[in-house]
């Protein structure tokens, strides 16, 4: 599959074929925490996939949904990112937390832990779904974890269900092994998704497991395509920090299993 990596103010989103005629689009953005780019993304690049998708279906009602990852509610931390000017007719915002939810099966055949992950009905309903993620880069165990689209997909899993210790956070989802969960998170929910970006203007780099506290860093780039796994491919090695160990064990796991 194709991956694209522009220069992002040359950033021009063409969207999924599933966009053209669908009744309903979900977009997932980064939009968990109180703090703007390279932390979450950028409005600039929220806003062009929006375009993008009105550019080949003008009356698709689009939702944008993010369940986040602190103490402030959804929608006073969509508030603060500036999400109110995006949020034009046709285009609403709901937090993940307050959707029904149903099990969702993984489809592996050896799943790392969970046999099922819960996740909003909402994922089925739609006709079209979009990952846009951060380019950030967290250090857990001593292994680099990097959070594109596929890592994105943790904002949708209610923290009520997945909760530890915090009751802010989807702990859960980090046992006992994160890259190994993240596989199940694909195997799961993200296999769902037919397209993917990543706001690679600047890179994030914390120097320990903190999403929200570190440094920005320029890339300058946006990568999008309908791989999810192509597209983090392609933003990790933008990033050059490493690449996460998530995305060799899905590739032993798709090779054992034939696919």
């Amino acid at each position: 599959m194709r991956v694209h990596l522009v220069d992002a103010e040359k950033f021009v989103y063409v969207p999924p074929a599933a966009a053209h005629n669908a009744r309903q689009v979900l977009i997932k953005p980064n939009l968990g925490y109180p703090a703007g780019p390279p932390v979450t993304v950028g409005m600039s690049v929220l806003g062009e996939v929006i375009a993008g998708i009105r550019r080949v279906n003008g009356s698709t009602e689009i939702w944008i949904v993010e369940g986040v990852c602190h103490r402030l509610e959804a929608a006073v931390i969509a508030r603060k990112l500036g999400l109110d000017a995006l949020l034009t007719e046709g285009v609403h915002f709901l937090d993940a937390d307050n959707l029904p939810c149903k099990p969702y099966p993984n489809r592996a055949k050896v799943p790392q832990r969970f046999a099922e992950l819960w996740a909003p009905q909402l994922l089925e309903e739609v006709d079209c779904r979009i990952s846009v993620g951060a380019l950030k880069r967290t250090v857990l165990k001593d292994a680099v974890l990097m959070s594109c689209a596929l890592k994105n997909l943790y904002g949708l899993f209610p923290r009520e269900r997945y909760r530890a210790r915090s009751p802010h956070a989807r702990g859960q989802l980090h046992r006992p092994d994160v890259h190994r969960v993240i596989c199940d998170v694909y195997t799961t929910i993200g296999i769902l998704f037919d397209g993917a970006v990543v706001d690679g203007t600047q890179k994030f780099i914390s120097k320990d497991w903190q999403p929200d506290i570190g440094t920005p860093a320029p890339c300058g780039k946006v990568i999008w395509g309908d791989d999810l796994l192509a597209v983090d491919r392609e933003a990790c090695r933008l990033a050059g920090e490493g690449m996460p160990a998530y995305l060799e064990l899905i590739d032993w796991a798709q090779a054992a299993a034939g696919g």
